[in-house]
């Protein structure tokens, strides 16, 4: 981080004499009369302050935000610090409120990891020694198993399907091996949401800790198995952060009806798969062909002289990371202990598999372009009309994770959670599909001046109506709303930060551009990014916020949000 600072402080510096007003704005592209007449209904300060979001402000802190000199953002890493320092610095020159931890601007999240301990890291096949790292590697819990072994297929129990890997195979004391970590054919996500864990189903690991076994030999199901085997054997052998409070409640989770813990797992290599079948009926390339078709062989319990013995042992270790979170106080004496909130993660993937030469992912888009937009809409509240209710800026830290920093600000909220009147939500919104464009990968990626609004409706009748009357009147951007669908394939509803405040009953709206060719792939960069529809979107959130900032009362929550939407969460 030392390094990096300087840095910083000299990207704000160069930034500092870039950043002037746009003369060329996405408002002033339309016919005055147009203008005129979409504008009638909206606050004149409030659209003047829009206007100072600009195409050009978006793509000077853009152009910081996913420089190679970030690193891709991972969390944690330097880069990710480097960037909240950036937009710490910025924030500090706004005069906004610090509403981290001891009066900063930084909300710091502890993240752990088991690092394996090779030295006591062990397995036996027959009393013979392998090697970690060559033979096998491990999954995160920690333990002991000891025991003769048994070929279980998949391992679920699926009552209604009439699924059972198990066909009345004893598997007490026995350490179990299974093909693959996938649901079995027949069964989707949607069935696990529509039933009861323990009741209607089980997977392998529920069933082998209420059933005594002892431990699991995990075949990967991976069709690139050299591949996977290179990226989990650096996985396993560094370890991989989790934020401490929700490895607690991992613990909780997987603990059994009788608080059994995780039982210790451990992925074989090819050489040792062969070995573990050698003399069986099934083979060891054909086990892990069968986990890569997800066509399992039935279960048999391995000949009795084959015994393994294994312990898996982790060193603890401890780091930090940080949302960065700001506010700026209401002008109403009554409505200012509400809030707005804006957010977006800045966050990505850091470094990763080599496409053409190169394993930076830049995230310019994802999330880059919602990271700079929030700051830009601070910057307009900020020298806008001081709305009635107070405005919270957060930026999450873990997002490409699993919503690590919204989950974390919601649990321990730095402001009163339930005076948060509603949460927008921007995650990717500088992308656009160009005309001719015929890539498949490319098929849902929203065009210039259309952008997906997803869950606006569903909580809230009157904030949805809110913001297309904001849109109708001001820019007229063409909203999609096909990730409303109770039925969404992708699941979008449930896949970025908003998802935890609207579990928690905020209503939210998520501004999103669709995923498109370079979604998580090095060619994510600034020169792809579409700054006029990235000022159109920033500027109509930021009218949106007003409105809602400025409303007399607070949008009404009338609606449950559809489970299949939820993940069943």
């Amino acid at each position: 981080m030392q390094i990096f600072r300087p840095l910083v402080l000299a990207l704000l510096l160069v930034l500092s004499t870039q950043l002037r007003p746009s003369v060329t704005t996405a408002q002033g592209r339309q016919s005055p009369g147009t203008a005129a007449s979409r504008a009638a209904k909206l606050s004149a300060p409030t659209l003047d302050a829009a206007k100072r979001i600009t195409a050009e402000q978006l793509r000077v802190h853009l152009t910081v935000v996913a420089s190679d000199a970030m690193e891709g953002r991972a969390t944690p890493s330097r880069g990710l610090d480097a960037t909240a320092d950036y937009l710490a610095a910025h924030l500090k020159r706004l005069g906004l409120k610090p509403a981290g931890d001891g009066g900063t601007y930084f909300q710091r999240i502890a993240l752990g990891r088991g690092r394996v301990d090779q030295t006591r890291t062990t397995f036996e096949l027959n009393n013979g020694p392998l090697k970690f790292g060559e033979d096998f590697l491990t999954a995160r819990a920690a333990g002991a198993a000891e025991g003769a072994v048994a070929y279980v297929g998949h391992g679920w129990v699926f009552k209604s399907k009439n699924i059972d890997a198990y066909q009345g195979l004893d598997v007490r004391d026995k350490i179990l091996v299974v093909s693959g970590t996938g649901l079995p054919k027949g069964v989707s996500q949607r069935d696990l949401r529509a039933t009861k864990p323990g009741e209607d189903w089980e997977d392998a690991d529920a069933y082998a800790r209420r059933n005594g076994a002892r431990g699991i030999i995990r075949i990967p199901n991976s069709r690139n198995l050299e591949r996977w085997w290179r990226f989990m054997r650096n996985a396993a052998d560094g370890g991989q952060f989790r934020p401490v409070h929700l490895a607690a409640d991992a613990e909780d989770e997987e603990d059994g009806p009788n608080n059994t813990p995780p039982l210790p797992t451990v992925y074989p290599s090819a050489r040792l798969l062969d070995a573990l079948f050698a003399g069986e009926g099934l083979t060891g390339a054909d086990a892990l062909k069968a986990a890569q078709a997800n066509e399992p062989a039935a279960a048999f319990a391995l000949s009795p002289q084959k015994r393994a013995k294994f312990t898996v042992a982790l060193d603890a270790e401890t780091v930090s990371t940080q949302n960065v979170v700001a506010t700026l106080e209401g002008s109403d004496s009554a409505l200012k202990s509400e809030y707005v909130a804006l957010g977006a993660h800045y966050d990505h993937v850091g470094r990763g598999v080599a496409v053409n030469g190169d394993n930076l992912y830049n995230g310019a888009d994802d999330d880059g372009s919602g990271t700079v937009a929030v700051l830009a809409l601070a910057e307009a509240f900020v020298k806008g009309p001081r709305p009635r209710r107070s405005v919270l800026f957060v930026w999450h830290a873990g997002e490409e994770h699993g919503l690590w920093g919204s989950d974390y600000f919601t649990r321990f909220p730095t402001v009163p959670v339930e005076r948060i009147v509603a949460q927008l939500n921007m995650d990717m919104i500088g992308r656009s599909k160009q005309p001719g464009d015929t890539s498949a990968a490319n098929r849902y990626l929203s065009g210039p001046d259309e952008i997906y609004v997803i869950g606006s409706k569903l909580m809230s009748t009157e904030l949805g109506a809110l913001s297309e009357r904001v849109n109708r009147s001001y820019l007229g951007l063409s909203f999609n709303y096909r990730y409303d669908e109770p039925n969404d394939p992708e699941q979008l509803f449930s896949r970025s930060d908003h998802f935890n405040y609207a579990r928690r009953g905020i209503p939210i709206i998520f501004y999103f551009d669709g995923v498109h060719e370079d979604y998580h792939q090095p060619s994510d960069t600034v020169d792809k990014i579409d700054f006029r529809k990235l000022e159109r979107v920033t500027r109509t959130i930021f009218v949106t916020a007003a409105e809602i900032a400025n409303a007399p009362a607070r949008p009404l929550i009338d609606k449950q949000l559809p489970r299949e939407l939820t993940g069943g969460r």
